[in-house]
């Protein structure tokens, strides 16, 4: 009887599993500490990114540092905060290249307020960053990669608070728009099977940036974190590199609809 086990082209197909040559990645909020980190990962593979950002300067910034090390990168303005801004930073980068391989969205804010104290402006702002800028991100870039045929990855930075709440901190909107991104990472994912677009989340918990200054200055707060953290430490964004490579690339082909968590055991352990 004949095997039904494929042969695998070992020195060939496993090889360059994680390769990004010629790959075409928009990174929208890629100069954050996180995003910042990844954009160099995918640089170094092979890819050609393009950061976005609300500032233009800062995501020119980043992109020229990739440049002076001989990687191929750009930077443009997009407000994620609008849907035409939205649009107009997608197209740009599908003309300027020719097609958009790879989604990669850093975006994200935390406006933390007491529960008995959320203003409905403070949950709206929270709102539009996390999760309807997601979704048309998402939503432009996949008009681009359906219309090119080839397939494609999208991928999304959530959180452990898309899954567990945080005790005595005032995580209303972040944890529940977070939590919001887990199904529309499920969603999209089903809807662009067909297309051969794969849709994933790497959701950490804290992580070494300036987005968490003023909890990390906090002792006691810091001390409990460590506490609840198996792996007895806080993420730094290297941490994050990983999984996010792997849903970019060829590794995760058959990987659409997760969520991995990098959290140190947390959601392990509760």
């Amino acid at each position: 009887m004949d095997s039904i086990t494929p042969a695998i082209d070992a020195p060939g197909e496993l090889a360059n599993l994680f390769d990004m040559h010629n790959k075409v990645v928009f990174m929208p909020g890629g100069y954050g500490g996180i995003g910042e980190a990844v954009a160099w990962a995918l640089a170094l593979a092979g890819a050609r990114v393009t950061v976005a950002g609300r500032s233009e300067a800062k995501a020119e910034r980043l992109a020229n540092a990739l440049v002076e090390h001989g990687l191929a990168a750009d930077g443009i303005a997009v407000d994620v905060e609008s849907v035409a801004s939205i649009r107009n930073a997608t197209g740009s980068v599908a003309e300027r290249h020719g097609r958009i391989d790879v989604l990669v969205n850093c975006v994200g804010t935390q406006l933390e307020e007491p529960l008995p104290d959320v203003t409905e402006a403070a949950f709206d702002e929270v709102y539009r960053v996390n999760l309807k800028a997601a979704m048309f991100l998402a939503q432009a870039v996949a008009s681009h990669q359906v219309a090119a045929g080839n397939g494609g990855r999208q991928v999304h930075l959530l959180s452990v608070r898309s899954r567990l709440g945080l005790r005595d901190r005032g995580y209303s909107a972040y944890c529940s728009t977070k939590g919001g991104m887990v199904m529309l990472i499920r969603q999209h994912a089903m809807e662009l099977a067909r297309e051969g677009i794969t849709v994933n989340g790497v959701a950490p918990t804290f992580v070494h940036t300036e987005m968490i200054r003023h909890v990390m200055e906090n002792p006691e707060f810091r001390s409990q974190l460590l506490e609840r953290i198996p792996l007895g430490r806080i993420a730094d964004p290297g941490d994050i590199v990983g999984p996010v490579m792997f849903f970019c690339s060829d590794a995760s082909g058959f990987v659409t609809g997760q969520i991995m968590y990098v959290d140190g055991g947390i959601t392990a352990s509760q």
